[in-house]
Formats: C-alpha cells, structure tokens, sequence
C-alpha cells in the first residue's frame, strides 16, 4: 500500500497552451512521453463502493493494464491523501490478494462477482518532473480528456501535482507560483466523484454548510483551521456553479462560504496572528463584494419585486422596472463569472489552503480550553448585538436595523461553529429564534434597498416613479407590521439566559 499526496487544480481548456509555456513546466524534465490513459471505473449495480467511498478502476496505458483500488481521501482545499494499492492487472480478472487492509480486501472480494463498468476517463497525460529545491520532488501531470458514462461525457481538464519527496506545504508552492498567471483553481471533487454524477444524471447542486466537526480537545487555533478548511470547500464546491449555472442558489452559497469565513476571523481572532486576521478579513471582503451586486438584484427580483408582479395587480411601470431589474441583473453575473474566471480568484483560494495548512498556534493559546474560549466569546458576540438594539430602538432607521442584523448573522454563525462544545438542544433552539429574527430584518433590508434603488432608476421619469412608489406602497402594511415587532421578538434573546452560559 502507498499513500499519494496531491493537490489537484482545474482550469480552462483555452488555458493549457499557457500552463504548457510557463516557465516552470516548459523547462521542467519530462518524465517519460505523453500517453494516453483509458480508466474503467467499477462497481455494483448498486453502487455499494462509491458508497463506503472505495474505486476499483482498470487502466490501459499503451499495452499495460493496471488495477488500482483507492480508498476514501481527505481532500482540503484541494490537497488530498489517500491510501492506493496498484499492481499488473491480467486476462481481464481482478486479484485483491495483495491488498494489505483486512477490512479493504474481504469487502472487495465479496462484491467482485457484482462488479460492472460503470463510467471511463479518457485524456492524455503529460508528465513533468519539478525539483524546485533540494530534498524536493514533485510530479505535475496534466490530463486533458473527457469522462464519459451512459452515452453522456464531460471535459476533463486538469493539473494536478503529486508529492514524491518533501512537505506537502510545497504542494502549494508550486501552484501559487503557477496561478501568478493561469487561471488554476483548487479542486476537491475526484475524477471518480465526477464520473458518478454523469453515471447518475445528477445535475450539479449548490452545496450548504456542513456541521461543524470540533471537539473540545482541540486548541482554538486548530478548531480555526477546521472550520476555516470547511468554508473553503464550500467556496469550492459553489464555485464552479456560480461560472455555469443560471441558479442564484450557488452565487448566495459562494457569498455565504466567504461571509463566514470572515465571521470565524472575527471570532477566533484573539488567538490568531493579527497579520493573518487583517490580512484575511480584507481580502475576503474584496471577493464577497465583487460578487453582491449579483446577488443583491437576484434577491430583489425574488422578494420585493416578483410578489408585486405575481399578484396580478403590477402596472405597465413596474413591469418596465422589473425588466430593468433582470437586465441588470444579468450584467452583474456575467461580470461575477468573470471574476470567478480571473487567475487572482483561484489564487486567492489557493494562498488561503496555503496559510491555513501551515497556521500555527503559540504555547500559551496551545493550552487554551476551547469550552471556555467557546463561551467568552458568544458572550462577546451577544453583548455587540445587544448594543445594535440599543442603537436600532432609538428610531428604527433601516442602516441601524441592517447593523443589527449583521451582528445577529454573526452570533449565529459562532453557534454554528461552536456547537459541539455547546448544549445541544437548548443552543440549536436560541439559534433558530435568532434566525428567524435575522431573516425578517433581512426582509426589512431588501425592500429597503429596493426602494433606494428603484427610486434612483426611476430618475426624473414620471411613470418610473409611479411604478416605485406603487412597489414600495404594495410591501408598505407588510413593513410596518414587521418593523413594530421586530425588536420585542429579538429582546428576551439578547436579555435573557445564553444556553452556553453554565
């Protein structure tokens, strides 16, 4: 058995005659010729292998075959380890008795006779070596093919650096000086995972926020380097749908990915570098705000906009601001895709998996307990969303009732990240009343700034203005209710017993 060590990157097939040329691959030894690979991926009907995430795969390779069997990798911020067992593979049967993991081998031999093809990559492979100091070794290979299943194929194209000798902290080297000028981009899903969604027909899907996975045995800089690993892979898996798919959902969960990064910053920032904190907290807010125009008109259209036009009641104003409001909208994404296309993008992502692999803690917040940090730090955050109330119930302007939100938005991600140290039910309760209280002044937000910019679009245009004010009359009893009850709903959260106060 092997372990491999890599990081795996995308880009753009338009792309590849650029990574060809740079200096770093152009002048690197090949390591043997360009080949091409055909790989059959196996399993039952039933798919019981991708299931308890194992691939069984064959590989023809000029006149070679190969088996290869793989088992479940650890993928974070593209780099992933994995255990590998490869050997000759002959007369088209396959051999597990070589497989040095008891479990692995009677698992495999049990289903071989219900092992069937289920879907093949197809690319060519270039293979270069890069010796970028002493003691260190690393393979890059680029595939550029297809997978194909069921009639159905896919692009493959792909760079991925492998890890033959030193730190996997190189891994990354190597590729932020790369993505200096190529569009590359970490990427987590394996070829095997993509060739089973085209077998499956499963349409990409914007991903959520996973559960948080923190033990109180951690130090805050190591639960930091969790959560900061699981935000990234959720700004990776929305990322590639926020370039392709027309679905708001993936720019909203890309945004979301980002706004909690910064939120776990702000949290943990007692315990980390201050050069890493400011550094993060800036360049984050740079990626998310390149994106919030998008998905600002996408909420707009969804909240203020298309109730007033689905109650039958929209005059020919506000249909000509709803048209505005989809035109703008639509130049928004097109220059967010080109954001997410830009090589500073995928850099970014990449210089952040570098920085949270090799954060370190100091003795003294080594030995911090994560419970109490856990605690002071909600503490924190529900005394600052204590003050915005203050501020929000001298006149309820909607600026302070936004600040208000903001800082409930960031309580609830702290629960969220904090959770396994927390009480569980009494917690997830006060948190979903928090949510609630935060998505009605995220309702109160929206038309507010709906109505600031159909007020602008609308200019000195007579029907415009008619058609903004008809919109803004049409939410006004709606407003009204929910700002008078806003405030009494949120009080006896902000004033009474936290659930992770002992």
């Amino acid at each position: 058995m092997s372990h491999e060590i890599e990081l795996k990157l995308t880009l753009p097939q338009k792309s590849l005659a650029a990574l060809r040329r740079h200096p770093l691959i152009a002048d690197a030894p090949r390591d043997g010729r360009t080949c091409t690979l055909e790989n059959t991926y196996f399993d039952t009907p039933e798919l019981e292998l991708r299931e308890r995430r194992m691939a069984v795969r064959t590989r023809k390779a000029g006149t070679r075959w190969l088996q290869t069997v793989k088992c479940a990798a650890e993928s974070t911020g593209g780099l992933s380890s994995r255990p590998e067992w490869e050997q000759p593979y002959n007369n088209g049967c396959f051999d597990f008795s070589a497989i040095d993991r008891e479990d692995v081998r009677s698992r495999l031999e049990s289903l071989h006779p219900r092992l069937v093809p289920v879907f093949t990559t197809r690319f060519k492979r270039e293979t270069c070596i890069l010796t970028p100091r002493e003691g260190v070794k690393v393979l890059a290979m680029i595939d550029s093919g297809t997978i194909e299943a069921d009639g159905r194929e896919r692009p493959l194209c792909e760079l991925e650096l492998e890890l033959v000798e030193g730190d996997p902290q190189e891994l990354y080297a190597l590729a932020l000086q790369l993505a200096e000028s190529l569009p590359l981009t970490p990427e987590n899903v394996s070829k095997a995972e993509r060739g089973y969604r085209l077998f499956s027909n499963h349409a990409l899907r914007p991903a959520k926020a996973r559960p948080s996975r923190l033990s109180a045995e951690q130090s805050p800089v190591d639960a930091f380097r969790i959560i900061g690993f699981d935000c990234l892979a959720l700004w990776q898996a929305n990322e590639s749908g926020a370039r392709e798919s027309d679905d708001p959902e993936f720019i909203h969960q890309l945004r979301v990915a980002l706004r909690r990064l910064r939120s776990a910053l702000r949290l943990f920032g007692p315990a980390l570098p201050a050069d890493f904190v400011s550094r993060w907290s800036d360049g984050l807010k740079d990626a998310a705000d390149g994106l919030g125009a998008a998905r600002d008109l996408d909420v707009m259209l969804a909240e203020v906009l298309s109730p007033v036009a689905e109650s039958g009641l929209a005059d020919d104003a506000t249909q000509r601001l709803i048209a505005m409001a989809v035109d703008r909208r639509d130049r928004e994404k097109a220059a967010a895709r080109e954001q997410l296309l830009a090589a500073s993008h995928g850099r970014q992502m990449l210089a952040l998996a570098a920085d949270l692999y090799t954060l370190q803690s100091d003795a003294l917040v080594k030995s911090a307990n994560l419970t109490t940090f856990a605690r002071l730090q909600l503490s924190q955050l529900r005394k600052r969303a204590r003050r915005r109330f203050s501020a929000a119930a001298d006149d309820l302007h909607s600026d302070k009732l936004h600040e208000l939100r903001v800082s409930l938005k960031r309580l609830r991600y702290g629960i969220e990240f904090l959770l396994p140290l927390l009480p569980e039910k009494a917690t997830v309760r006060f948190a979903n009343d928090v949510a609630e209280v935060q998505e009605t002044l995220g309702y109160l937000n929206d038309e507010a700034v709906a109505r600031s910019r159909l007020k602008t679009w609308a200019g000195k245009d007579p029907e415009l203005r008619s058609g903004a004010a008809f919109v803004a009359g049409w939410h006004a009893p709606r407003v009204a209710r929910l700002r008078k009850g806003v405030l009494p709903a949120l009080e006896p959260l902000l004033w009474g017993k936290a659930p992770w106060r002992r």
